[in-house]
C-alpha cells in the first residue's frame, strides 16, 4: 500500500499547497487536501480517532498549513493527529508559539539567539518606558500575533508611537514596541530550514515607502548565499521553535544577524522564484526519510521479537 500524506489547508488552490501535493505525488504517495476545521476528532478507549465527513481518516504524514486566522481551533486537530502516532510537521507547540512574537522572542533569547530589542506594553503609561528601552522613535509597533506584516508599523515619532500603542490597547490587543534597524531598513533575509538544514535563502525589499518587505504586500526578492553564521543561528531558532519546517527572517545589522521572526508556515512561491530550488521537494524528501526511520524500526522490532519467539520454541524442556 502507498504510504499516504494529508494536507491542512483550507485552500487547495494556494501555490505552496499545489506544490507540496505535486511533490509527494512525484515520489509516490497519495495525496489528501483536508480542510482541518472539518475534521471531527472522537476521543474514547481505543484513543485518538479523525473522521472527515463521516468517513474515518488515516495516513502516515501530514503537513499543516494551518493559517493565523484559525490557529487555535487548527492546532487541536494537529495534536489529534500526533496523539494517532503519525509523523507530524510542523507539530502543534511549534506553530502555536511561532504565532506569539513576545512567546517567540523570550524562547529564543533563552536559547541565545540575537534578537532586536523589543518591549511588551501591558497598560499605557508603559508606552514611554518602552519606546526609550528600544532606543527611541524611530521604532516599531506591532501586535504579538500577526502574519505576512499585517499588524506591522514603523513610527517615526516618539507620538506617533503612543498613538498606535494606544490604539492598540483600546482594541484588546497587546502591542509590541521593537527595536528600529535602520541599516536594514525595507529589507530582510529568509531563511528557508527543513529538518534542521537552510535548503534555500532569499533577499526581501519593500517596494516604493513600503517598509515591510513580505513578498505577499509587493516586496521583491532575490536569490542570496547566506554566510555560515546566519545559516547556524535559523537553524538554532527553527530549532528552539520545535519546528521541522521553518521561515526564518533576519536583519542585517551592524552588531549581526538579528531574528526577527521564525515562520511555522512559510510559503513556497517567493523562495522558489528566487532561490530556483525546488523547495517542496525539500520537504517530501524530509517527510520520506522519516517515514522510512519509523518504518525501519517497526521492521526492527519485529524481527527482535520473532527471534525471541524462535529462542522460547527451541528451547530444552
Amino acid at each position: 500500500m502507498r504510504p499516504r500524506l494529508i494536507i491542512l489547508s483550507r485552500a487547495p488552490s494556494l501555490y505552496s499547497t499545489r506544490r507540496i501535493l505535486e511533490e509527494a505525488e512525484a515520489v509516490g504517495w497519495d495525496v489528501q487536501i483536508i480542510d482541518p476545521l472539518k475534521l471531527d476528532v472522537e476521543v474514547g478507549d481505543n484513543g485518538v480517532e479523525i473522521s472527515h465527513k463521516g468517513y474515518a481518516v488515516g495516513c502516515e504524514a501530514v503537513i499543516p498549513r494551518i493559517g493565523h486566522s484559525i490557529t487555535r481551533k487548527g492546532v487541536q486537530r494537529v495534536r489529534a493527529f500526533q496523539r494517532m502516532g503519525v509523523i507530524v510537521l510542523n507539530e502543534g507547540d511549534g506553530i502555536e508559539c511561532s504565532r506569539d512574537k513576545l512567546r517567540a522572542s523570550q524562547m529564543m533569547n533563552e536559547g541565545g539567539i540575537p534578537l532586536p530589542i523589543t518591549a511588551s506594553v501591558a497598560t499605557w503609561q508603559g508606552t514611554r518606558r518602552a519606546i526609550a528601552r528600544v532606543g527611541g522613535a524611530p521604532c516599531v509597533i506591532k501586535t504579538h500575533e500577526g502574519t505576512h506584516g499585517s499588524g506591522v508599523f514603523l513610527a517615526h515619532t516618539e507620538q506617533q508611537a503612543k498613538q498606535l500603542v494606544y490604539q492598540m490597547l483600546e482594541r484588546g490587543l497587546t502591542p509590541l514596541v521593537q527595536e528600529y534597524i535602520r541599516e536594514s531598513h525595507g529589507q530582510d533575509i529568509r531563511a528557508f530550514v527543513v529538518g534542521g538544514k537552510v535548503v534555500a535563502s532569499m533577499r526581501r525589499k519593500a517596494k516604493g515607502s513600503e517598509f515591510r518587505s513580505n513578498f505577499h504586500l509587493g516586496g521583491e526578492v532575490e536569490r542570496i548565499e547566506i554566510p555560515e553564521k546566519y545559516a547556524e543561528i535559523a537553524c538554532r531558532a527553527a530549532d528552539i521553535m520545535g519546528l521541522q519546517i521553518a521561515g526564518v527572517d533576519m536583519l542585517e545589522s551592524d552588531r549581526g544577524p538579528l531574528v526577527l521572526e521564525v515562520n511555522s508556515s512559510p510559503g513556497l512561491e517567493g523562495i522558489e522564484a528566487a532561490s530556483g530550488v525546488n523547495v517542496a521537494s525539500r520537504i517530501i524528501a524530509n517527510v520520506v526519510r522519516l517515514h522510512d526511520s519509523v518504518e525501519q524500526t517497526d521492521n526492527n522490532q519485529e524481527n527482535h521479537g520473532s527471534e525471541k519467539s524462535n529462542e522460547g520454541a527451541t528451547g530444552e524442556v
